[in-house]
């Protein structure tokens, strides 16, 4: 499966900066920022501010089997780096 990446850094409610990507099987900007809202939602951070701005297309490539069977489940898959909970 191809997969499309987007590079997204959004402010925590301490202040704190999250980096993730978010990553999808379509290469559709807004369901990537719609999907990004959605996992924020999940950890507490729904009021951070979530726009094209803070989330961009980086890359497309082949996905890795886990990643593959998220996408495939609920839509998109979430690569915490830094910051993340």
């Amino acid at each position: 499966m191809e997969i499309h990446v987007y590079d997204t850094y959004v402010k925590a409610g301490d202040g704190r900066t999250m980096h993730f990507d978010v990553i999808t099987g379509e290469k559709d900007h807004a369901k990537a920022i719609e999907f990004g809202k959605q996992w924020l939602e999940t950890i507490g951070e729904g009021s951070a501010t979530m726009t094209q701005n803070e989330c961009q297309f980086c890359h497309s490539q082949d996905a890795p089997a886990p990643v593959t069977q998220a996408i495939e489940k609920d839509g998109y898959y979430i690569q915490k780096m830094e910051g993340c909970p």
